[in-house]
């Protein structure tokens, strides 16, 4: 695996970047909010309130005595109206607690900024805050900035890359939250021991490179340092952020940590800087919405919890019919079989497509370009890793190291072909999993 590359994917154009210069809007409280009990990707939460409690903003509605996972909170104040049950876009089954909001937006009493004097105290701060990775990675962040090997951390680094294509919910929250961004940047730095911070943004960015070194001068913080990074997906991914600022190597099932380097994406790290002062949990997120099925693209700040309907209802509606909607963005974003499913913390785009853009070319034979291998991050073979899946030869997926995958996409979107092959280097990483398993049996 190779990470000397010059240009680390051949993606460059297209970043659709439309709402940019949409200052945030807040959504009126909707009608009903339904929280989910799986937040993050560790286990999920046992719902604390039950049909007929009355909740107000902020309070713990759902925890688990889990290692991996952090507690949910109620992001309305009003009335539990109901546990649900749905099937969620993986296939598997969430419980929600469904709340009607009383248009109060009543605070939880006794919400106060944490007393902290020691990283134990910085951490249990923030498995209460309910924070989790909101680049869309819903990894327990208490569980993130609480290594093994503390005393090794030298390097902070804030994530504002902001790669994928249309969302620029990130690039507000640099732009209306600077302050927040540095001081929780520089509380990860005080808790974690690390000596220097680097703030990683796309150069496409240009305004938010511009604060960020403008108020870091004004405020004479001379060890967190603007780091532009060329606007070129995947630029944000961890691992490749990590090698891009610090020339670091990072392969697959290895921790940051490891390394020396905490990474924190932006808008958490921003979220960190707030809740230290007001110590307001979790309870809402900034997203972008867009595509061209949506009537008034914008970003959107939202009760987490609210329907993807009302939120497309606050931007005017579809103004064609959507043939996919998708959370996150085209190329890692999932796609959702509904619009009444309830957003999560880690949602950071809704995109909404018609026909015309959510159309899936014919696939047709490869050709052996090898446009996929050039535009891997590292230097990876997909259109072997697909034969070797089609063949179900796991070994040759071993000895390809499909497990290096990160499933950016960037080989899909470059295939002349139209082959879905970061689709295949899952399923091959799938069937790996599945004979590592079984091997263990």
């Amino acid at each position: 695996m190779s990470f000397g590359k010059k240009h680390l994917s051949s993606i460059d154009a297209g970043h659709y970047k439309n709402t940019c210069d949409s200052a945030t809007e807040v959504m009126p409280v909707p009608k009903v909010v339904k929280l989910s009990m799986s937040e993050n990707i560790g286990a999920p939460c046992k719902p604390l309130v039950a049909k007929g409690d009355s909740v107000k903003v902020g309070q713990k509605i759902g925890d688990t005595d889990a290692f991996l996972s952090v507690p949910v909170h109620s992001s309305v104040s009003g009335t539990v109206t109901g546990i649900e049950t749905i099937r969620n876009g993986m296939g598997g089954m969430d419980t929600l607690v469904v709340i009607e909001p009383d248009g109060r937006q009543e605070l939880m009493e006794g919400l106060h900024a944490p007393e902290i004097s020691d990283q134990p105290g910085f951490i249990k701060a923030m498995r209460e805050s309910g924070l989790v990775g909101l680049g869309g990675a819903s990894f327990p962040s208490w569980v993130k900035f609480n290594p093994k090997n503390l005393s090794e951390i030298t390097t902070v680094i804030v994530n504002g890359a902001e790669c994928e294509p249309f969302i620029t919910s990130d690039h507000r929250t640099m732009l209306e939250d600077t302050q927040n961004v540095i001081d929780g940047c520089l509380a990860l730095m005080k808790y974690l021991g690390a000596g220097d911070g680097y703030i990683a943004i796309e150069d496409n960015k240009q305004n938010a490179i511009d604060k960020f070194t403008k108020m870091l001068k004004e405020q004479n913080i001379a060890n967190i340092h603007v780091f532009p990074l060329q606007a070129r997906y995947p630029k944000g991914a961890e691992r490749v952020l990590i090698y891009e600022v610090t020339g670091r190597k990072c392969d697959a099932g290895v921790l940051p940590a490891s390394l020396g380097v905490i990474v924190s994406n932006i808008t958490s790290t921003a979220f960190v800087g707030q809740y230290l002062k007001d110590g307001i949990p979790l309870v809402k997120k900034r997203l972008t919405v867009d595509g061209d099925a949506v009537a008034q693209p914008k970003n959107v700040q939202i009760p987490i919890g609210a329907l993807v309907s009302d939120v497309i209802a606050f931007c005017g509606g579809y103004k064609s019919e959507p043939k996919k909607i998708l959370l996150g963005g085209p190329m890692m974003g999932r796609a959702i079989f509904s619009d009444e499913q309830p957003l999560v913390k880690a949602n950071n785009a809704i995109l909404a497509f018609t026909g015309e853009q959510a159309a899936i070319p014919e696939e047709t034979a490869c050709i052996n370009c090898g446009r996929c291998h050039e535009a891997c991050p590292f230097d990876l073979l997909p259109t072997k890793f697909a034969e070797a899946y089609e063949r179900k030869d796991v070994q040759m997926l071993r000895d390809l190291q499909v497990m290096q995958c990160m499933e950016c996409g960037s080989c899909s979107f470059v295939c002349p072909a139209h082959r879905p092959l970061a689709f295949m280097n899952k399923l091959g990483k799938a069937m790996v999993k599945e004979a590592d398993r079984n091997a263990k049996h």
